[in-house]
């Protein structure tokens, strides 16, 4: 594994996710280690980036979530280092995290999303649930791992809801409630050499897929491949991947999305630093068709690239209806 040189397994980070980039960056260094390749740990949270500069990496993983390591700040200062790095580039990760430019992409291109609307202050709460109907869901649009995010079931809840979201972002995303099923589909590469894995169906206590269900509780079922006929499974991976292309991803990711009673698939997100840990998805799905942890991590660290001067797939959403 010589041939890789040094690499950086860029973890931590400062964002409300940091626990779980600890878990996922750790996860990855021993991954990558066991195969024999020369990788370091780097918290970005801890060290500058005259440090990153230092460590003279020729390549790096990012397992970083959330703010300033998911949404194009960290890509576009590896770029401006040179330095090649995984998943997807610097204008592709910040369309995506933030929720509310991923929908305005996404209904221009004519993709299915939950309606939705944006909340810019209090006064915009006025005539939301005839609109969206109840239950909603009050979300920040920059964060993930259903940190800021709210069920509403009544609409005498919706200002302490938007109270609590107000603590994670400044602009909100209320969101239509789809009741359904909920899946989620891991896709590798990008352009024409995109690869969708199984689809995963999550099914969590309650139907509450929160932070503690999502990395630390054993109660969450994961089905994978999900059991869904043959025709379903083909629209809801179809889906993902013009999701997933339509934003410009590249590299990695996982989609998330509901399917409704009707079968008929809806997006929510596209996370393009998707976790790591022993409770996350995408090696899930990588293991369902005979791909080991360990080699996924190899996989996405060989494909590490520079992204500016590639071709992307981002929509001018510039007209797109809220």
């Amino acid at each position: 594994m010589k041939s890789l040189g040094k690499v950086g397994v860029l973890y931590g980070g400062t964002s409300a996710e940091r626990e779980v980039s600890l878990m996922s960056g750790q996860g990855v260094y021993e991954a990558l280690t066991s195969l024999g390749v020369d990788a370091h740990l780097f918290d970005t949270g801890r060290q500058s980036l005259s440090d990153l500069i230092a460590q003279q990496f020729d390549r790096v993983f990012i397992a970083l979530h959330g703010r300033h390591g998911e949404d194009g700040s960290i890509q576009g200062a590896l770029e401006l280092m040179g330095i090649p790095y995984t998943g997807s580039g610097h204008q592709a990760s910040s369309v995506a995290m933030d929720k509310i430019m991923t929908k305005r992409l996404w209904v221009q291109t004519g993709l299915r999303t939950p309606g939705f609307r944006v909340i810019r202050n209090r006064d915009d709460l006025q005539g939301l649930t005839p609109q969206l109907g109840l239950p909603l869901i009050l979300k920040a649009p920059n964060e993930g791992s259903t940190l800021g995010l709210y069920r509403v079931e009544r609409e005498e809840d919706l200002e302490a809801a938007y109270d609590e979201a107000l603590q994670f972002d400044s602009v909100l995303l209320a969101e239509q409630f789809i009741q359904g099923r909920e899946l989620t589909v891991a896709v590798l590469g990008g352009g024409s050499d995109v690869q969708v894995l199984p689809v995963i169906e999550i099914v969590a206590p309650d139907a509450n897929y929160d932070y503690e269900h999502k990395y630390f509780s054993d109660e969450t079922e994961y089905l994978c491949p999900a059991p869904l006929e043959a025709a379903c499974t083909e629209a809801v991976q179809l889906l993902a991947k013009q999701a997933y292309l339509d934003v410009g991803c590249s590299g990695w990711g996982r989609v998330d999305i509901m399917l409704d009673s009707d079968n008929q698939p809806w997006l929510l997100e596209v996370n393009t630093s998707p976790g790591m840990t022993s409770h996350s998805l995408v090696p899930m799905a990588a293991k369902a068709v005979g791909i080991s942890y360990a080699q996924l991590c190899l996989s996405l660290l060989q494909n590490a690239s520079c992204k500016i001067g590639t071709s992307g797939s981002v929509a001018d959403v510039s007209d797109a209806q809220e």
